[in-house]
């Protein structure tokens, strides 16, 4: 067997490494995850040698025990946590303090005082972001202000940045290249999503020098070639390059505006393909860079996360002890044909897209004598499922397009209970692929395409497979009757006193 396509999945809390055939198959993957490390309430850091050491373990157990070798790898993909931020010294490679995490908070009052500055609307016009520590930008300037050495090694012209795609690169190729993808720069807050490039009015707002930033590429095409790799041959390509949530839409072949991915973990994060324009959102949505190939226009997505999907079902098992196993949740909720009138808002965390409520706070109403832990397991359910309608249904509005699939993975996508609920309220079929690891997947076709393997995206498309597909089980009346309760739980949810 030839032509296999190794991906690196960094993620953030470890890095799988897998293989994939030339026919989409997934031929096997490890994992190894790395120490998470937080300085102090609300701050989270990686240390980048961990992440690099964590690939390197993956790189030599993936061809162990196993009839594939490195010589049959023809291109390698890469894929990662976003918004995830990085300096190093270009001399030695050292890290000038610990990656700051994309869930770090800790530039909190940076952001606010940008608002204050009235920097807020041009950010949003020229990056489709919102002003929040989420994003790489703000980050970086932490790092500049805040990391020994820095300023000295800027001065120099040794410093550099780059998102956790960016490190990997320069890893990879023995400092050979300091590049980025479209997909990973537009989550930066630095770059125009016009012209993709970095833009000097946003580098002139959050003080970031141009100098130490990477050069932007398409996701598609040839990086860079491997040199000094442990446990890899000299000469390798890096040829495709994304965002996790990017990487995602790719790989489950959402390729028309229209086309939809939700991929159900610890939130939900949902994209859609929105064409190749960028589409500014008036629903509380991100426009965002999906992807982008040699040679072609780029494809923007319009982007939208629950903060609490399947941490409602953790939250369940961990703090109410209604269940013993996170997998018991739809046996539970399926012993009941409904949930009888509870009403579960999972604001554990504020509510996310299309509210953003960070204060909001989680309620549970509905309650008689007769709720039991079946109906509060089938609220759960459901509420999982309609907070996505509201995202969707406001996607659907700034495209100005009616989606007809939803696409779904993620661990959670493995709850046939949940799927048809899905597809009920939604009013639109679910499909389930084969290869739910579809970060992977996205990555082994980005760099697929970028080698040749695959000639176009149409022949991407024809080696996707459906796992299993479910359709629309309730009535126009039903449906509306369970949205117009539901909407009336948010109502309750955002304006009940904190």
């Amino acid at each position: 067997m030839t032509d296999l396509i190794l991906a690196i999945d960094q993620g953030t809390t470890g890095s799988t490494i897998a293989l994939m055939d030339t026919d989409g198959r997934l031929l096997t993957s490890v994992n190894h995850e790395f120490p998470q490390i937080f300085p102090q309430p609300g701050w989270v850091e990686h240390d980048p040698e961990s992440i690099w050491q964590s690939v390197l373990k993956g790189l030599t157990a993936v061809f162990s025990d196993t009839e594939y070798t490195v010589s049959q790898v023809a291109a390698i993909g890469i894929t990662n946590q976003r918004e995830t931020a990085v300096l190093w010294d270009s001399q030695t490679g050292d890290a000038v303090h610990n990656a700051i995490v994309w869930q770090c908070r800790r530039t909190t009052d940076v952001c606010e005082g940008l608002k204050a500055a009235g920097h807020e609307a041009l950010i949003k016009a020229k990056s489709g972001l919102v002003l929040d520590p989420y994003f790489s930008a703000t980050k970086f300037k932490w790092l500049l202000d805040n990391a020994p050495q820095a300023k000295a090694l800027l001065a120099e012209g040794r410093l550099l940045a780059g998102t956790i795609d960016t490190y990997l690169m320069w890893r990879l190729s023995n400092g050979k290249a300091h590049k980025t993808d479209v997909s990973n720069a537009s989550r930066t807050s630095l770059m125009s999503l016009e012209t993709l490039e970095w833009d000097d009015e946003l580098l002139d707002v959050f003080g970031v020098p141009r100098a130490i930033l990477p050069e932007i590429c398409p996701s598609s095409g040839r990086f860079t070639l491997t040199e000094a790799v442990p446990g890899l041959p000299d000469g390798l390509p890096v040829s495709g390059v994304a965002g996790d949530q990017q990487s995602a839409l790719f790989g489950q072949a959402c390729f028309d505006p229209g086309d939809a991915k939700c991929t159900f973990g610890t939130g939900s994060f949902i994209l859609m393909n929105a064409g190749t324009a960028p589409i500014s959102s008036d629903s509380g949505l991100l426009s965002t860079v999906a992807w982008q190939l040699e040679g072609q226009d780029p494809v923007y997505a319009l982007e939208g996360g629950a903060f609490v999907c399947g941490a409602a079902v953790q939250w369940l098992r961990d703090q109410l002890g209604i269940i013993d196993r996170a997998a018991d949740i739809e046996a539970l909720a399926a012993s009941v044909d409904s949930a009888g009138g509870v009403e579960f808002v999972p604001a554990l965390a504020g509510l996310g897209a299309p509210y953003w409520a960070p204060d909001a706070r989680g309620t549970l109403t509905g309650l008689t004598r007769g709720s039991g832990k079946g109906e509060i397991a089938r609220a759960t359910l459901d509420a999982m499922a309609l907070q996505n309608v509201d995202i969707l249904t406001a996607m659907e509005t700034d495209i100005g397009k009616t989606m007809n699939t939803l696409k779904v993975d993620g661990g959670a996508s493995a709850n046939n209970l949940l799927m048809q609920l899905q597809s009920d309220y939604l009013n639109r079929p679910i499909t389930r692929p084969e290869v739910i690891e579809t970060t992977v997947a996205g990555a082994c076709f980005l760099a697929g395409l970028g080698e040749g393997i695959w000639a176009s995206s149409d022949e991407v498309a024809r080696v996707w497979r459906s796992d299993k597909a479910f359709t629309v089980g309730l009535t126009d009346a039903e449906r509306a009757e369970r949205l117009a309760s539901w909407r009336m739980a948010i109502g309750r949810t955002l304006h009940s006193p904190t």
